[in-house]
């Protein structure tokens, strides 16, 4: 017998009985963004290496160690997505979005990274992003925010808190970054392997380690709002504001940075204690010099990305049974020529019923047997069809989630009757 192939490390399977779970959250996610009025755009999977190195630079550990990078038929040098911002940038640039006019995007799909596989991280990862482009005020960064802050109450999910900090400007944070090596050089020898490797190439990153021995290096360090400017500090300011106006609770972190090139100013996450150390389910902030740098006009702009897995471990914790989709109705057959009309009747309930989640049973099988699959198909009704009821032009109606007892229906009632019971909830 030959090898049974498995699934890639870390990239997992997403199995029937979960999909209601991933469907549930995406809808949620998609119906918030569709009322404040973003767009869905859909890039490929694999971009262009060098658009990965030039907008998340090549000296970050996503570039140097994390992307899934081979080359083609041609010679050229092909990578499988590790994040989406700069994809949608690339996409709005090649196909004419006009960036310096307001664009608020949203994506969804794949992610991927050579990363050891743990709980809530993945080679394969799913996210949601959401990008707005033209705006530079701290009002759409707040907007951002408070879709977020909106999303979890939706989704029913409390144990998160809102983290929030700033970078400036790339002035600010280069004239910054150049007394943060002064001051890592100083303590160099208490520095991790990570830390000395990053000090002169990305030092912010030093300041995000979780190594505890390098508590007290990071807690000492010198401050970034200490070089911030007026309008900086004035940005930072009116979203502060503008969360508080809103009642949206948040701590500050001043050490909370991003491994990414591209970000300035305004840069939160969404940190739950439940998932243990992969505790960021939302990652977002502003990132004015990414289209410039990719080859368009300088274009402010500002988004988030939210990790489906993490998210779908919280909700997992939550009682949602009543509010995943599950079949309305069964249809079980008994004998031919129930079987025929059987098949005929289910294609005009579904005609006449857009919304009915209908199963119509195939394969045969003793009455009993078939009701057991009505039971496990979680279907709130089985209609029962046998050679009875299609002589007498009625069918049964079976409660399976709820007391009550069978009624039998002329089939030329049916339709009224199951439109009945959905829009009553029942």
């Amino acid at each position: 017998m030959a090898k049974q192939i498995q699934a890639i490390r870390g990239m997992k399977d997403i199995l029937p009985q979960q999909s209601p779970l991933w469907q549930f959250l995406e809808d949620r996610v998609r119906s918030v963004l569709s009322r404040y009025g973003y767009a869905e755009i859909r890039m490929p999977i694999v971009e262009m290496t060098e658009l990965f190195k030039r907008s998340i630079g090549e000296v970050t550990d996503i570039v140097e160690k994390e992307m899934y990078t081979f080359a083609d038929r041609n010679g050229d040098s092909l990578t499988l997505r590790p994040e989406g911002t700069a994809g949608c940038v690339r996409a709005g640039l090649e196909n004419g979005l006009i960036f310096n006019q307001t664009q608020r995007l949203w994506y969804q799909g794949p992610m991927f990274r050579h990363e050891r596989p743990q709980k809530g991280r993945y080679r394969q990862f799913h996210q949601i992003g959401v990008e707005a482009f033209g705006l530079a005020g701290p009002d759409i960064d707040l907007e951002l925010i408070l879709i977020t802050a909106r999303i979890w109450r939706e989704l029913g999910l409390r144990d998160l808190e809102l983290q929030l900090n700033t970078l400036g400007t790339s002035e600010e944070r280069a004239n910054y970054r150049d007394q943060l090596i002064v001051y890592l050089r100083e303590r160099f020898d208490e520095l991790d392997e990570d830390s000395q490797r990053r000090l002169e190439s990305n030092p912010l990153r030093i300041l995000d380690s979780k190594n505890p021995r390098m508590a007290s290096v990071i807690e000492d360090a010198p401050s970034l709002m200490e070089y911030l400017g007026d309008q900086s500090m004035a940005h930072f300011d009116r979203l502060r504001q503008g969360l508080d106006d809103a009642g949206v609770g948040y701590r500050l972190n001043p050490r909370l940075v991003r491994g990414l090139d591209y970000y300035s100013r305004t840069v939160f996450e969404w940190v739950t204690q439940s998932l243990g150390a992969q505790g960021t389910v939302c990652a977002g902030g502003r990132f004015d010099g990414l289209v410039g740098q990719l080859g368009g006009r300088a274009t402010p702009a500002v988004g988030f990305a939210m990790g489906l897995e993490r998210l779908i471990a919280m909700l997992e914790t939550l009682d949602l049974k009543e509010q995943l989709p599950v079949p309305d109705v069964y249809l079980v057959m008994m004998g031919d020529r129930a079987s025929r009309e059987g098949v005929l009747l289910a294609e005009r309930l579904r005609s006449a019923l857009p919304t009915l989640r209908l199963i119509s049973h195939c394969g045969g099988g003793t009455f009993k047997n078939q009701l057991k699959k009505t039971d496990r198909s979680q279907a709130r009704y089985a209609l029962v069809l046998g050679e009875d009821e299609v002589a007498r032009r009625e069918i049964g109606l079976k409660p399976m989630r709820s007391e009550g007892k069978q009624e039998q229906i002329a089939l030329s009632q049916l339709e009224t009757r199951l439109a009945e019971l959905i829009n009553r909830g029942q």
